[in-house]
């Protein structure tokens, strides 16, 4: 009977967490996005490329029209557009995450549509800065293809603004070989007579959208932030809309989140900065920083930048941007306990190369942890069960007397030295582990595009012919047979009991294909656990 109750109890968990986080996806405001809002987007980049300052013409031929040619460049990692008005990203491909399975086309997160813009802007303003809201500098450049050739390590990308005073404004972005951020570097060179004051601004803005997430795989879309007292806090757009977002603090960094992908600014983490949002007209939300002011003295040359990434949630690569960026990868309140099964998956797949053998690995340790309690929880089970005649002699004595029925029934279980909560403490102590578990799989980008053996070429995604959920269901079934059905139990109750597999073989038809894999292989574990384990309460008696 508690074995059962176990079972209804993980269902409700289940159906309750994933009620929750639907709720949260589902009750958030979402803004409405109409056409004329992005028209204004549209509309204001054009104004951009109206309002630029081309000082800059008097520079060698050789150099290209800025305010008509995108600047292409191309790695090992990223296929990037800059725009010379101002030197902003606009176009940001990812080469080695395809945008689907099987399919050459990269995944494009940074772009610049009709209907829809998400790109990377920076400026350098103060008193004597060269772009403001209303003008934007036109930078030139050698030319209008760069490329990371092989055995080249970096690639730097100049971008050369002359202003009336004679002074050179070079806007540099460097690219690594194998890396997704972006170093973007402001070398003034002051050949005035007079000091300049100048300061660098960064910000991420994109039209506002909604995530694609749905019950089983609810996943966030919008901003985050970082300062010294908040490691890491999320800033939707609705936060976006209601209120400015201004945090002054040493360091810090800004991003945009989405399922498994991120940008985000990180400006020198040993300065002041202040971190903003806005909201530009009805639909784009900013997210940016404006860092420290700085004075270049005449005849000096002084250099201001901050990195910027663009790319896949790695974990690793996040981390040596900033210490707290890795952070974007969110486990929720189970944080704790997710990161080590995370390094743990990682671990197992260095050896074995495949992340569903990572999985079924992560799942052996993880039950073999647990065996003691499960072993704790069919002895408890079983002395429960044996006590069911003497319960059913208290029940006939004291009839609808609960005080003296719930008296004398801890008075039992005190001279049986039975624990009533014995069997369902184990599987409580499992459920965090299964929702950490959980959210790995649902956040870890290693999984998208990862496959399994057979059908599964995917591990993020459902198993597109349902043979994992089937067989959990199989699985399931086979379990609760094994658990010696109580006598005394309701025949409503026992008629659930019947279809719970069939019940959470619908619910795991949605899961990601890896988490299933973990729920069947952990029932083929329990069940070998509950035939040695019963073999065992059998010669004791306790059967």
């Amino acid at each position: 009977m508690e074995s059962q109750r176990n079972i209804l109890l993980i269902a409700l968990l289940l159906v309750s967490y994933l009620i929750w986080n639907q709720w949260e996806a589902d009750h958030a405001p979402k803004p409405a996005v109409t056409e004329p809002a992005v028209a204004t987007s549209t509309q204001q980049q054009a104004a951009a490329n109206s309002n630029v300052d081309t000082t800059a013409a008097n520079a060698s031929d050789n150099q290209v029209a800025a305010s008509k040619e995108l600047i292409h460049v191309t790695t090992d990692q990223l296929d990037v557009l800059i725009n010379p008005v101002g030197g902003d990203i606009v176009r940001a491909a990812l080469v080695s995450h395809k945008l689907e399975l099987n399919k050459d086309e990269p995944f494009v997160l940074l772009e610049q549509k009709p209907d829809f813009s998400y790109i990377a802007q920076s400026r350098l303003i103060g008193q004597n800065g060269i772009d403001s809201d209303t003008k934007r500098a036109a930078y030139a450049a050698e030319k209008q293809q760069y490329s990371l050739v092989d055995g080249q390590d970096k690639l730097e990308v100049p971008l050369t603004f002359v202003a009336a005073n004679g002074v050179t404004y070079t806007k540099v972005f460097t690219f690594t070989k194998g890396k997704f951020d972006v170093r973007v570097d402001y070398r003034i060179n002051n050949t005035s007579a007079e000091p300049l004051q100048i300061q660098m601004s960064a910000n991420i803005a994109q039209t506002i959208k909604e995530s694609d997430s749905h019950m089983m795989m609810p996943t966030y879309r919008g901003a985050a932030f970082s300062t010294t007292d908040t490691r890491y806090e999320k800033y939707d757009f609705d936060d976006i809309s209601k209120k400015n977002l201004s945090e002054n603090t040493q360091g810090g960094w800004v991003a945009m989140l989405q399922h498994y992908f991120v940008s985000a600014w990180v400006p020198p983490a040993d300065e002041n900065n202040t971190l903003v949002t806005s909201k530009d007209g009805p639909s784009i939300a900013t997210i940016g920083f404006q860092g420290t002011v700085k004075t270049v003295a005449p005849g000096e040359t002084k250099t201001v930048g901050a990195d910027f990434y663009v790319g896949p949630k790695d974990q690793a690569a996040l981390s040596e941007l900033s210490p707290t960026l890795n952070l974007v990868v969110d486990y929720g309140v189970l944080w704790w306990l997710a990161v080590p099964i995370y390094q743990l998956m990682m671990f197992f797949h260095s050896f074995v190369g495949n992340w569903g053998l990572a999985i079924i690995l992560i799942t052996f340790t993880v039950r073999g942890i647990l065996f003691p309690l499960t072993k704790a929880q069919y002895t408890s089970m079983a002395k429960m069960r044996n006590l069911q005649p003497k319960m059913q002699e208290l029940k006939d004595r004291f009839g609808d007397d609960r005080q003296k029925m719930g008296q004398a029934m801890m008075e039992l279980y005190k001279k049986e030295k039975v624990n009533p909560m014995g069997g369902c403490l184990p599987i409580v102590l499992q459920m965090p582990i299964f929702f950490a578990l959980y959210w790995v799989l649902m956040e870890s980008v290693e999984l998208r595009h990862a496959p399994f053996i057979f059908w599964i070429h995917d591990l993020s995604v459902q198993d597109p012919y349902y043979v994992l959920p089937i067989l959990n269901g199989i699985t399931m079934y086979i379990m609760q047979k094994l658990q010696p059905m109580s006598p005394t139990m309701d025949p409503m109750q026992a008629k659930m009991m019947q279809y719970m597999p069939v019940i959470f073989g619908f619910f795991f038809l949605w899961f990601p294909a890896g988490l299933v894999l973990y729920w069947l292989v952990g029932n083929i574990v329990n069940i070998v656990s509950q035939k040695i384990i019963y073999a065992g309460l059998e010669k004791k008696g306790l059967k």
